[in-house]
């Protein structure tokens, strides 16, 4: 059993059952659940339209809303995080209560496999609920760490952490992820949790790094695409600058955020970061001031997903820059080659037509090979064109 149609709970599920298990996909998302069980997948994910389509036809995955079927289960693999409210604060008790509305069907014996990433201490505070319960439920903690729109390429190829209190739970664990990788890594509870918010944490601070040197080299005239790689070149302790762009999506900003809540919000680096990844949408708007009217100008924004290739709006920077320009210039116009869940967006030839200038906020493959005469401004200098501002 594994809880969720979701770009972590779907393709951990269609690589369970492509090793020969018998999966069964819960979601309270009744239209979501038709959608799967017809054989379409609702987001993007490499490979994953195949694995759907043999999984459905060889009886190995079973797509429910009915959570009943949570009883059922030998392995419930539960994938709902920890959000951060409007303070930036992490709404702790999520998982806990996700738990106690699944209760009535939790039985004796199952395994309880906590999946997404949660604030630390959840992991025993779900313990605590289970046996308050009266239930003999073993409780492990499991990060994901797939990249999405390659999760089924990392599940088996990158270790798979598993966290658990005792021998038994950790053991039944390894067990259930060994179907996938042999490589596990074990810790206690508490080290996956900070592990995971490390990760990303990590990530988002080498990503805000980045964008604060593209803003130096930018304000000086120079081009931080043709620096980075410069400084790349055979020279391996370079080799993992990354480069700029609008740093988004539903994980790496709310994990900085729940790490500096866990440490009393004494986080400076993270905060710092915060400021520099969700200040860059004001910075590109302030430059372009100085470039444009922008009072008299229509602003194309090409790419609203928070990452290339991605059909993924959740977080996703492209709509804070809209709102911005929105305020500041005559007339936004949007689009994105995959969403398809945005009314608003319009198709790309229309809005090169439109548009006085064009901003690359997502740099998708399809925009290197813009035919346009109008200025492109790409922050991300991967297109190769229009970097500075």
């Amino acid at each position: 059993m594994v809880g969720g149609c979701g770009h972590v709970g779907l393709p951990l599920a269609l690589a369970l059952a492509e090793t020969g298990a018998r999966v069964v996909a819960y979601d309270r998302d009744a239209q979501v659940v038709a959608q799967v069980a017809a054989g379409r997948m609702p987001f993007r994910e490499q490979g994953a339209p195949e694995l759907l389509t043999r999984a459905l036809a060889q009886g190995r995955l079973t797509v429910t809303d009915d959570p009943t079927q949570v009883a059922t289960a030998e392995h419930v693999v539960v994938v709902i995080g920890t959000p951060i409210d409007e303070h930036l604060n992490p709404q702790t008790l999520a998982l806990p209560r996700a738990i106690a509305e699944l209760a009535p069907q939790l039985r004796d014996g199952q395994l309880l496999v906590l999946r997404s990433t949660v604030y630390p201490g959840v992991t025993r505070l779900v313990e605590r609920r289970v046996a308050e319960l009266g239930l003999a439920v073993d409780v492990a903690f499991c990060p994901e760490r797939i990249a999405e729109g390659r999760a089924l390429e990392e599940l088996s190829s990158l270790p798979q952490i598993v966290a658990a209190r005792t021998p038994a739970a950790r053991r039944r664990a390894a067990g259930l992820f060994r179907r996938l990788t042999a490589a596990i890594v074990e810790l206690e509870p508490e080290e996956a949790e900070l592990a995971k918010l490390f990760t990303n944490t990590w990530r988002y601070i080498k990503f805000a790094t980045a964008n604060q040197l593209y803003m130096i080299a930018n304000d000086f005239g120079l081009d931080y695409e043709r620096i980075r790689h410069a400084a790349a070149q055979d020279y391996p302790r370079a080799a993992d600058l990354p480069g700029a762009g609008f740093t988004a999506g539903p994980c790496l900003f709310k994990d900085t955020m729940q790490l500096a809540a866990f440490n009393n919000n004494q986080f400076a680096l993270g905060h710092a970061s915060m400021l520099v990844n969700e200040g860059l949408p004001l910075y590109l708007v302030a430059r372009l001031e100085r470039r444009f009217d922008l009072s008299c100008s229509t602003v194309g924004i090409l790419g609203m997903a928070f990452k290339p290739e991605s059909d993924d709006t959740r977080s996703s920077l492209s709509y804070k820059l809209r709102r911005i320009l929105q305020f500041r210039a005559r007339a936004v116009l949007c689009t994105d080659p995959y969403v398809a869940t945005d009314p608003s967006l319009l198709p790309l030839e229309q809005v090169l037509a439109g548009a006085d200038l064009l901003v690359v906020a997502t740099p998708h493959e399809v925009y290197r090979t813009l035919a346009t005469d109008r200025p492109v401004i790409d922050v991300t200098g991967r297109l190769g064109r229009g970097v500075l501002v």
